[in-house]
């Protein structure tokens, strides 16, 4: 993947990037890693507390499996010994994790390779896990109780992770851990993208998402959603987007302005993202400030319009863009299906069935939109070219998550508990 190329919404792989020029089946390894290393992609089994590694194109054959909790003894004896720690355990499983834990969200790879760093919601932290041994080499306790999405600096040095009771992002240092600053956001951070130049840090906050407030007129009960922009050297403010005068400017005052997944143009011109309820995506005018254009993607028949229904209140999350910035590839989470659309006339291609699917992410090649199906336990890869579906590998429990990442060339597990 080159340095930065926007294959997928909030994704930005950018930590690739020391590596970018080389094929992604024998890449040079940067100076002072231990060997060459390969592009894969690591898909987060959110329930199954697993990440399976896998090809990062052709066939997307499975590579390997890592373990993301090998301390959940000592975790859990920690919460069942705290009953403030109890609780928002037994509220993250019963509201956002739909009866489940959720023991892995976000990953990205160290830059030389020999780590996988997660963020885990149920634990409320960053772990830095070996890829030799399994074994954990840091951990991050994060502000408050729960832990959300990451994104990693262009220089693949940094990453930064929501906080998402605390209205908080953390920024950490990749290797070792160790935080680097940090910064106040709207109600309940979620996505975080760093810019191609590496200078600034946008944060999507959504707002309660589990609460049954769903209906238009209530709207205001979901508390303070806006994208915060900071210096990503500072971590100071630099602006507040706020996505609600745009929307009624255009006369949708019923839409949510919780901005969910997002992506920019590869000229970082445009900004698509998707809201909260909408079965569809906007585009952004950065420059202007504005909302330019507003596509509405079909309904699949058989998904109740009952916005309490909703996952989490999210119809449609995932978005992703070719990296020539010709096509999007959206994620109809609640809808069961995926299709890529034109970027210039917003036409869509062909609905291609998918159960849930969660995330939308590009492959190593660029040629294919790889989603993940949260429902059936697969992720599956479509033809940008086409829109039609190319295959679809089997993952662990409930893959929400995908990233580009590198390992070492040979490496198909860890070796050690």
């Amino acid at each position: 993947m080159s340095v930065f190329r926007r294959r997928h919404l909030c994704s930005l792989t950018a930590a690739l990037a020391l590596t970018a020029a080389v094929p992604a089946t024998a890449a040079a390894a940067p100076p002072g890693s231990p060997a060459a290393l390969r592009e894969v992609m690591f898909v987060g089994n959110n329930w199954d507390g697993t990440a399976d590694v896998i090809a990062s194109g052709g066939d997307f054959r499975k590579i390997g499996r890592i373990d993301v909790v090998p301390d959940k003894e000592q975790r859990m004896a920690e919460i069942n010994a705290d009953p403030i720690k109890w609780i928002y355990f037994m509220a993250i499983r019963n509201s956002v994790g739909e009866g489940h834990d959720q023991f892995v969200d976000d990953m990205y790879s160290t830059p030389d390779g020999t780590a996988m760093v997660v963020s885990r919601p149920s634990f409320a932290d960053v772990v830095s896990i070996d890829l030799a041994s399994g074994r954990i080499n840091w951990r991050f306790p994060v502000s408050g109780y729960r832990s959300d999405h990451m994104a990693v600096s262009p220089d693949g040095r940094r990453v930064a992770v929501s906080a998402s009771t605390s209205n908080t992002v953390h920024v950490l240092d990749i290797v070792s851990g160790k935080e680097l600053g940090r910064f106040a956001t709207g109600d309940k951070p979620h996505e975080n993208i760093f810019t191609q130049d590496g200078k600034y840090l946008y944060n999507m906050a959504i707002g309660d998402v589990n609460t049954q407030t769903d209906a238009p007129w209530l709207d205001w009960t979901k508390g303070d959603r806006r994208i915060t922009v900071v210096d990503a050297t500072t971590y100071k403010q630099v602006k507040v987007i706020d996505m609600r005068p745009q929307l009624d400017a255009i006369g949708l005052k019923d839409f949510s302005d919780a901005v969910r997944p997002a992506v920019f143009s590869p000229d970082e011109s445009k900004l698509y993202f998707q809201v909260s309820f909408f079965n569809g995506f906007f585009e952004y005018d950065v420059a202007t400030g504005k909302i330019a254009r507003t596509k509405t993607l079909p309904k699949n028949p058989a998904t109740s319009d009952d916005r309490t229904t909703f996952v989490n209140d999210s119809r449609h999350h995932g978005i992703s863009m070719s990296p020539d910035g010709s096509k999007l590839c959206v994620a109809g989470t609640m809808d069961d299906y995926a299709t890529v659309v034109d970027r210039a006339t917003l036409r869509e291609g062909p609905l291609v069935t998918a159960a849930k699917p969660y995330w939308a992410t590009v492959s190593g090649d660029g040629k294919s939109c790889v989603v993940s199906e949260s429902g059936t336990d697969q992720v599956t890869a479509i033809d940008f070219a086409t829109g039609r579906k190319v295959v679809s590998v089997p993952v662990g429990d409930h893959p929400q998550r995908v990233r580009l990442a590198r390992v070492p060339a040979d490496w198909t597990g860890p070796t050690a508990g």
